[in-house]
Protein backbone atom coordinates (compact mmCIF):
# COMPACT_ATOMS: atom_id res chain seq x y z
CA UNK A 1 0.00 0.00 0.00
CA UNK A 2 1.39 3.34 -0.85
CA UNK A 3 1.95 6.15 1.42
CA UNK A 4 -1.16 7.03 2.90
CA UNK A 5 -1.18 10.67 3.40
CA UNK A 6 -3.56 12.89 1.67
CA UNK A 7 -5.42 11.23 -0.97
CA UNK A 8 -7.80 12.68 -3.33
CA UNK A 9 -11.31 13.75 -2.81
CA UNK A 10 -13.87 11.04 -2.16
CA UNK A 11 -15.16 9.43 -5.29
CA UNK A 12 -18.41 8.27 -6.67
CA UNK A 13 -17.91 4.56 -6.76
CA UNK A 14 -19.86 1.38 -6.98
CA UNK A 15 -17.95 -0.36 -4.20
CA UNK A 16 -19.01 -0.87 -0.60
CA UNK A 17 -17.52 2.45 0.46
CA UNK A 18 -19.53 4.50 -2.03
CA UNK A 19 -21.51 7.48 -1.03
CA UNK A 20 -18.97 9.86 0.46
CA UNK A 21 -19.59 13.43 -0.65
CA UNK A 22 -16.99 14.65 -3.12
CA UNK A 23 -14.93 17.48 -1.59
CA UNK A 24 -14.13 20.31 -3.94
CA UNK A 25 -10.43 20.66 -4.76
CA UNK A 26 -8.79 23.57 -3.02
CA UNK A 27 -6.17 25.94 -4.32
CA UNK A 28 -4.45 24.62 -7.39
CA UNK A 29 -5.79 24.93 -10.91
CA UNK A 30 -5.03 22.76 -13.94
CA UNK A 31 -1.53 21.36 -13.77
CA UNK A 32 -1.17 20.77 -17.46
CA UNK A 33 -2.48 18.60 -20.26
CA UNK A 34 -2.22 14.87 -19.93
CA UNK A 35 -4.63 13.06 -22.19
CA UNK A 36 -3.37 9.55 -22.86
CA UNK A 37 -2.28 8.98 -26.44
CA UNK A 38 -3.65 6.25 -28.61
CA UNK A 39 -1.20 3.77 -30.09
CA UNK A 40 -1.56 2.25 -33.52
CA UNK A 41 -3.11 -1.20 -33.72
CA UNK A 42 -1.04 -4.31 -33.81
CA UNK A 43 1.15 -6.11 -31.25
CA UNK A 44 4.35 -4.54 -30.08
CA UNK A 45 7.21 -5.27 -27.71
CA UNK A 46 6.34 -4.68 -24.06
CA UNK A 47 8.01 -1.63 -22.53
CA UNK A 48 10.13 -2.24 -19.45
CA UNK A 49 11.49 0.11 -16.82
CA UNK A 50 11.86 3.78 -17.62
CA UNK A 51 10.89 5.03 -21.09
CA UNK A 52 13.04 3.56 -23.78
CA UNK A 53 14.30 0.69 -21.66
CA UNK A 54 12.03 -1.81 -23.37
CA UNK A 55 12.94 -4.93 -25.28
CA UNK A 56 15.29 -3.93 -28.09
CA UNK A 57 14.40 -6.91 -30.24
CA UNK A 58 11.75 -6.67 -32.93
CA UNK A 59 9.00 -9.19 -32.08
CA UNK A 60 6.29 -7.36 -34.04
CA UNK A 61 5.42 -8.38 -37.61
CA UNK A 62 8.17 -6.78 -39.73
CA UNK A 63 7.48 -5.06 -43.04
CA UNK A 64 8.03 -7.01 -46.22
CA UNK A 65 11.59 -7.12 -47.49
CA UNK A 66 14.82 -7.53 -45.57
CA UNK A 67 16.01 -4.00 -46.33
CA UNK A 68 12.77 -2.39 -45.10
CA UNK A 69 12.90 -4.52 -41.99
CA UNK A 70 16.46 -3.37 -41.25
CA UNK A 71 15.54 0.29 -41.80
CA UNK A 72 12.65 0.09 -39.33
CA UNK A 73 14.74 -1.74 -36.75
CA UNK A 74 17.70 0.66 -37.09
CA UNK A 75 15.42 3.69 -36.72
CA UNK A 76 13.69 2.13 -33.71
CA UNK A 77 17.02 1.51 -31.99
CA UNK A 78 18.15 5.05 -32.74
CA UNK A 79 15.05 6.47 -31.06
CA UNK A 80 15.44 4.14 -28.06
CA UNK A 81 19.06 5.25 -27.71
CA UNK A 82 18.03 8.92 -27.75
CA UNK A 83 15.47 8.23 -25.01
CA UNK A 84 17.66 6.02 -22.81
CA UNK A 85 20.61 8.45 -23.06
CA UNK A 86 18.47 11.35 -21.86
CA UNK A 87 18.69 13.28 -25.12
CA UNK A 88 14.91 12.85 -25.21
CA UNK A 89 13.23 12.91 -21.80
CA UNK A 90 9.74 11.92 -20.61
CA UNK A 91 7.25 14.52 -21.86
CA UNK A 92 9.50 15.79 -24.68
CA UNK A 93 7.87 16.24 -28.08
CA UNK A 94 9.67 14.31 -30.83
CA UNK A 95 9.05 16.98 -33.46
CA UNK A 96 7.22 16.76 -36.77
CA UNK A 97 7.36 13.67 -38.94
CA UNK A 98 9.47 15.55 -41.46
CA UNK A 99 11.98 16.66 -38.81
CA UNK A 100 12.18 13.27 -37.15
CA UNK A 101 12.49 11.37 -40.44
CA UNK A 102 15.38 13.65 -41.44
CA UNK A 103 17.02 13.16 -38.04
CA UNK A 104 16.87 9.37 -38.37
CA UNK A 105 17.62 9.37 -42.14
CA UNK A 106 14.51 7.38 -43.04
CA UNK A 107 11.41 7.98 -45.09
CA UNK A 108 8.23 9.21 -43.41
CA UNK A 109 6.47 5.91 -44.16
CA UNK A 110 9.26 4.01 -42.36
CA UNK A 111 9.08 6.47 -39.47
CA UNK A 112 5.32 5.88 -39.10
CA UNK A 113 5.94 2.15 -38.70
CA UNK A 114 8.53 2.83 -36.00
CA UNK A 115 6.27 5.22 -34.09
CA UNK A 116 3.34 2.80 -34.29
CA UNK A 117 5.42 0.07 -32.66
CA UNK A 118 6.84 2.36 -29.96
CA UNK A 119 3.36 3.74 -29.20
CA UNK A 120 1.97 0.22 -28.85
CA UNK A 121 4.83 -0.63 -26.46
CA UNK A 122 4.10 2.48 -24.39
CA UNK A 123 7.47 4.10 -25.11
CA UNK A 124 5.92 7.11 -26.86
CA UNK A 125 2.50 8.75 -26.60
CA UNK A 126 0.69 10.03 -29.70
CA UNK A 127 -1.72 12.93 -29.17
CA UNK A 128 -4.02 13.88 -32.09
CA UNK A 129 -4.98 17.42 -33.04
CA UNK A 130 -3.26 20.63 -34.06
CA UNK A 131 -1.59 21.00 -30.66
CA UNK A 132 -0.75 17.31 -30.46
CA UNK A 133 2.18 15.28 -31.69
CA UNK A 134 4.32 12.38 -30.51
CA UNK A 135 5.81 12.60 -27.02
CA UNK A 136 8.15 10.46 -24.93
CA UNK A 137 5.88 8.62 -22.51
CA UNK A 138 6.24 8.68 -18.75
CA UNK A 139 6.94 5.38 -17.04
CA UNK A 140 4.19 4.01 -14.82
CA UNK A 141 4.62 3.99 -11.06
CA UNK A 142 4.23 0.52 -9.55
CA UNK A 143 1.79 0.67 -6.60
CA UNK A 144 2.38 -2.53 -4.59
CA UNK A 145 -0.65 -3.17 -2.38
CA UNK A 146 1.13 -5.95 -0.48
CA UNK A 147 3.69 -3.60 1.13
CA UNK A 148 2.99 -0.89 3.71
CA UNK A 149 5.23 2.06 2.86
CA UNK A 150 4.77 5.73 2.05
CA UNK A 151 4.42 6.80 -1.59
CA UNK A 152 7.58 8.99 -1.54
CA UNK A 153 9.62 5.90 -0.65
CA UNK A 154 7.89 3.92 -3.43
CA UNK A 155 8.82 6.62 -5.92
CA UNK A 156 12.44 6.86 -4.78
CA UNK A 157 12.90 3.09 -5.02
CA UNK A 158 11.69 3.22 -8.62
CA UNK A 159 14.00 6.07 -9.62
CA UNK A 160 11.46 8.91 -9.59
CA UNK A 161 11.86 12.29 -7.93
CA UNK A 162 9.03 12.51 -5.39
CA UNK A 163 7.16 15.74 -4.73
CA UNK A 164 4.07 16.91 -2.83
CA UNK A 165 1.62 19.81 -2.99
CA UNK A 166 -0.48 20.20 0.16
CA UNK A 167 -3.86 21.55 -0.93
CA UNK A 168 -5.50 21.71 2.50
CA UNK A 169 -5.03 20.59 6.10
CA UNK A 170 -8.00 21.23 8.39
CA UNK A 171 -9.99 19.92 11.35
CA UNK A 172 -13.53 18.92 10.41
CA UNK A 173 -16.50 16.89 11.59
CA UNK A 174 -16.37 13.34 10.28
CA UNK A 175 -18.95 12.28 7.74
CA UNK A 176 -21.08 9.25 8.52
CA UNK A 177 -18.87 7.07 6.32
CA UNK A 178 -15.61 8.34 7.82
CA UNK A 179 -16.92 7.99 11.38
CA UNK A 180 -17.88 4.38 10.67
CA UNK A 181 -14.41 3.53 9.33
CA UNK A 182 -12.62 5.25 12.23
CA UNK A 183 -15.02 4.00 14.94
CA UNK A 184 -15.85 7.60 15.92
CA UNK A 185 -19.13 8.97 17.27
CA UNK A 186 -21.27 10.88 14.79
CA UNK A 187 -19.72 14.29 14.17
CA UNK A 188 -16.40 13.34 15.79
CA UNK A 189 -13.47 15.55 14.80
CA UNK A 190 -10.91 14.40 12.23
CA UNK A 191 -7.78 15.87 10.70
CA UNK A 192 -8.54 16.18 6.97
CA UNK A 193 -5.46 16.46 4.71
CA UNK A 194 -5.63 16.72 0.90
CA UNK A 195 -2.45 16.51 -1.18
CA UNK A 196 -1.22 15.98 -4.74
CA UNK A 197 1.69 13.57 -5.19
CA UNK A 198 4.20 14.20 -7.97
CA UNK A 199 6.57 11.86 -9.78
CA UNK A 200 9.33 13.70 -11.66
CA UNK A 201 7.27 16.87 -11.28
CA UNK A 202 4.13 15.37 -12.88
CA UNK A 203 0.93 14.72 -10.83
CA UNK A 204 0.53 11.02 -10.10
CA UNK A 205 -2.19 10.96 -7.44
CA UNK A 206 -4.69 13.06 -5.52
CA UNK A 207 -4.88 11.91 -1.91
CA UNK A 208 -7.19 12.56 1.00
CA UNK A 209 -6.38 11.17 4.45
CA UNK A 210 -8.56 11.53 7.54
CA UNK A 211 -7.27 10.83 11.05
CA UNK A 212 -8.94 11.05 14.49
CA UNK A 213 -8.04 14.51 15.84
CA UNK A 214 -7.97 13.27 19.45
CA UNK A 215 -5.20 10.74 18.71
CA UNK A 216 -2.90 13.14 16.83
CA UNK A 217 -2.86 16.56 18.54
CA UNK A 218 -0.59 19.09 16.86
CA UNK A 219 -0.16 17.08 13.66
CA UNK A 220 -1.34 19.88 11.38
CA UNK A 221 1.50 22.11 12.61
CA UNK A 222 4.09 19.56 11.40
CA UNK A 223 5.57 19.28 7.87
CA UNK A 224 3.07 17.33 5.74
CA UNK A 225 5.04 16.98 2.52
CA UNK A 226 6.54 13.57 3.27
CA UNK A 227 5.15 10.23 4.39
CA UNK A 228 2.37 10.53 6.97
CA UNK A 229 3.15 6.99 8.13
CA UNK A 230 6.68 8.04 9.05
CA UNK A 231 5.34 11.14 10.80
CA UNK A 232 2.82 9.14 12.86
CA UNK A 233 5.46 6.58 13.78
CA UNK A 234 8.18 9.02 14.87
CA UNK A 235 5.91 11.59 16.57
CA UNK A 236 3.14 9.42 18.04
CA UNK A 237 4.49 5.86 18.05
CA UNK A 238 1.61 4.65 15.87
CA UNK A 239 2.11 2.48 12.81
CA UNK A 240 -0.24 0.44 10.60
CA UNK A 241 -0.45 -3.26 11.42
CA UNK A 242 -3.73 -4.20 9.75
CA UNK A 243 -4.69 -2.50 6.49
CA UNK A 244 -7.76 -3.05 4.30
CA UNK A 245 -7.78 -1.53 0.80
CA UNK A 246 -10.40 -1.50 -1.95
CA UNK A 247 -9.54 -0.80 -5.59
CA UNK A 248 -11.94 0.34 -8.30
CA UNK A 249 -11.94 2.40 -11.47
CA UNK A 250 -13.74 5.76 -11.53
CA UNK A 251 -14.02 8.69 -13.94
CA UNK A 252 -12.23 11.95 -13.14
CA UNK A 253 -14.51 14.85 -12.28
CA UNK A 254 -13.72 18.25 -13.78
CA UNK A 255 -12.03 19.37 -10.54
CA UNK A 256 -10.01 16.20 -10.13
CA UNK A 257 -8.98 16.26 -13.79
CA UNK A 258 -7.77 19.85 -13.43
CA UNK A 259 -5.64 18.95 -10.40
CA UNK A 260 -4.17 15.81 -11.96
CA UNK A 261 -3.56 17.30 -15.39
CA UNK A 262 -5.88 14.98 -17.32
CA UNK A 263 -9.14 15.37 -19.22
CA UNK A 264 -12.49 15.18 -17.41
CA UNK A 265 -13.84 11.63 -17.59
CA UNK A 266 -10.36 10.07 -17.75
CA UNK A 267 -10.24 6.72 -15.88
CA UNK A 268 -8.60 6.90 -12.46
CA UNK A 269 -7.64 4.15 -10.01
CA UNK A 270 -9.48 4.79 -6.74
CA UNK A 271 -7.98 3.14 -3.65
CA UNK A 272 -9.87 3.35 -0.35
CA UNK A 273 -7.85 2.37 2.72
CA UNK A 274 -8.53 1.80 6.43
CA UNK A 275 -5.50 1.27 8.70
CA UNK A 276 -5.50 -0.02 12.28
CA UNK A 277 -2.92 -0.51 15.03
CA UNK A 278 -1.87 -3.89 16.41
CA UNK A 279 -4.64 -3.71 19.05
CA UNK A 280 -7.29 -3.12 16.36
CA UNK A 281 -7.74 0.64 16.80
CA UNK A 282 -8.52 2.27 13.41
CA UNK A 283 -6.54 5.48 12.92
CA UNK A 284 -6.57 6.22 9.17
CA UNK A 285 -9.25 6.44 6.51
CA UNK A 286 -7.81 7.43 3.13
CA UNK A 287 -9.13 7.79 -0.38
CA UNK A 288 -6.51 8.00 -3.13
CA UNK A 289 -7.01 8.71 -6.82
CA UNK A 290 -4.16 7.57 -9.08
CA UNK A 291 -3.77 8.43 -12.74
CA UNK A 292 -4.37 5.17 -14.56
CA UNK A 293 -2.01 6.19 -17.37
CA UNK A 294 0.84 6.62 -14.85
CA UNK A 295 0.14 3.79 -12.40
CA UNK A 296 0.33 0.01 -12.33
CA UNK A 297 -1.04 -1.91 -9.34
CA UNK A 298 0.72 -5.04 -8.05
CA UNK A 299 -0.82 -7.74 -5.84
CA UNK A 300 1.24 -10.48 -4.17
CA UNK A 301 -0.26 -13.67 -2.74
CA UNK A 302 1.53 -16.45 -0.88
CA UNK A 303 0.64 -19.82 -2.36
CA UNK A 304 0.55 -21.46 1.08
CA UNK A 305 -2.08 -18.94 2.21
CA UNK A 306 -4.39 -19.35 -0.75
CA UNK A 307 -7.25 -21.79 -0.32
CA UNK A 308 -9.16 -23.02 -3.32
CA UNK A 309 -12.68 -24.15 -2.52
CA UNK A 310 -13.86 -26.89 -4.84
CA UNK A 311 -17.43 -27.95 -5.41
CA UNK A 312 -18.44 -31.20 -3.78
CA UNK A 313 -19.06 -33.88 -6.32
CA UNK A 314 -22.67 -34.02 -5.31
CA UNK A 315 -23.24 -30.25 -5.52
CA UNK A 316 -25.58 -29.21 -8.29
CA UNK A 317 -25.98 -25.89 -10.04
CA UNK A 318 -29.54 -24.63 -9.97
CA UNK A 319 -31.18 -24.17 -13.37
CA UNK A 320 -33.10 -20.88 -13.19
CA UNK A 321 -34.55 -21.08 -16.70
CA UNK A 322 -38.35 -21.12 -16.80
CA UNK A 323 -39.84 -24.52 -17.33
CA UNK A 324 -41.18 -25.23 -20.79
CA UNK A 325 -44.95 -25.30 -21.19
CA UNK A 326 -46.32 -28.89 -21.29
Amino acid sequence: MTEHAADDPPRRATGPDSGTPRPGPRGAGPLGPGAPGAGAPGPGPPGAGRPGAGDRRAPWPPPRGGRDRRLVEDARLQLLDLISSGALRPGDRLGTERELAARLSVSRSTLRQVLAVLAQAGTVRRVPGRAGGTFVAHTKVDRDLSVIVGLPEYLRRQGFVAGTQVLSATIAAASELTAAHLALPAGGLVLDIVRIRLADGIPISLERVQLPAEIFPGLLEMPLGGSIYELLDTSYGIRPEDVVEHLEVVDASAEEASLLGVSAGTPLLAITRTSSTADGTPFEFSQDLFRADRTRVTFRTKADRAQIVRRAASERVADLRPAADP
